[in-house]
């Protein structure tokens, strides 16, 4: 019986890799579904129609990423431009200030002006390149269909799976082992209450960084302290990713556009308090206990969650980790109760007690 369920999960699993890129909107839907269903849930205890409380989530949840959309979209286009030509204004930087210091420093010879001319010769040979891969992204209608549908089917699907959650979930349960029923319960319920804690949390941390960020950079006086400070917090479930990206993208643009090094210490100074409001208020109050996973394990899952399913293997990518910390906990506490770890230990104990004390003449 164990091997026919390792040989389904097994299946399992390489279907859902195989059908990775049709799968995007039904994982994006569930995910929508798992996060709104205990809004949806306090409704209905509230005598409100599980149909109609889901329309109002979805309602509202529409109108506030519209506005959203409407009041950011123009001020990111706008700082993004500017973020885009301070590129020009950092290469000449580069080549009158960093590479005579560098050259004279440490006794090198770095010519800046042959990396330019190599650009230039093959710039005609990255435009082709850039041009046929545009003819080909929009001349393939079938991928354009595609995304179009997958973003339509997102809200439908997520409106369903909504509606009908403690149906599925009832479901799912009837399916489970009589036996082994409240075991797996157990194990469900300790996950959920650790994965929705985190995949909820993390996010409101992720948006509360934004918005720290960007109000913070914006008040310092950087032109593109909005795109910045959103990009620092949106990367921020990364351990040191969003800081380090953040902290460098704005030491650069704010010494582009002030000119001097004054202006650095209050960037340092706004990332300085970001940090810690994120963790005396942001990560108490919105995530609580962290999952308990090294720093280097989390760069792993995400971009093992990447190299999977893309954009959102890497926002599932520490959820689903969650839960193999809870699975491995209760694994390791069988693998202590079990005969042969406590044989092992006792065969240790027997080897010990039978060596010859050297202190015994």
């Amino acid at each position: 019986m164990r091997w026919i369920a390792l040989a389904a999960l097994a299946l399992t699993v390489y279907v859902v890799y195989r059908l990775a890129p049709i799968l995007t909107p039904f994982l994006a839907g569930a995910v929508l579904a798992y996060l709104f269903d205990p809004v949806v849930t306090r409704l209905s205890a509230w005598k409100i129609n599980r149909s109609i409380g889901t329309t109002l989530v979805f309602f509202v949840v529409i109108l506030v990423m519209s506005l959203a959309l409407l009041a950011l979209v123009p001020v990111v286009i706008d700082q993004s431009i500017k973020l885009i030509n301070v590129v020009p204004k950092v290469m000449g930087n580069i080549q009158t200030e960093l590479v005579p210091y560098l050259n004279q420093r440490f006794g090198l010879n770095i010519n800046i002006s042959n990396v330019s001319q190599l650009m230039v010769s093959h710039a005609r040979e990255i435009s082709s390149v850039l041009a046929t891969s545009a003819g080909v992204i929009l001349g393939n209608g079938s991928a354009v269909i595609l995304s179009m549908m997958n973003l339509v089917l997102i809200p439908v699907v997520g409106f369903y799976l909504l509606r009908d959650w403690p149906n599925i979930m009832g479901r799912i349960r009837d399916l489970l082992p009589r036996r082994q029923e409240p075991h797996w319960v157990d194990l469900a319920q300790e996950s959920n209450v650790m994965m929705g804690a985190f995949l909820r949390g993390q996010l409101s941390v992720m948006l509360a960084n934004g918005i720290t960020y960007s109000i913070g950079l914006t008040l310092v006086g950087l032109e593109t302290g909005v795109v910045i400070g959103m990009a620092a917090g949106m990367l921020s479930f990364v351990p040191y990713l969003g800081n380090i990206i953040g902290i460098s993208m704005a030491l650069i643009a704010m010494y582009i556009q002030t000119g001097e090094m004054t202006p650095l210490i209050w960037v340092l100074i706004v990332f300085g308090v970001g940090q810690t409001l994120e963790s005396i208020l942001w990560q108490p109050r919105f995530v609580g206990g962290r999952i308990g996973m090294h720093p280097v394990a989390v760069i792993f899952a995400v971009m093992a969650g990447g190299a999977l399913f893309g954009f959102f293997g890497v926002l599932l990518a520490l959820p689903v980790s969650a839960i193999g910390v809870v699975l491995g906990r209760h694994a390791l506490q069988r693998y202590r109760r079990s005969r042969f770890y406590r044989d092992a230990d006792l065969s240790a104990l027997r080897i010990t007690s039978d060596r010859p004390d050297p202190n015994q003449s």
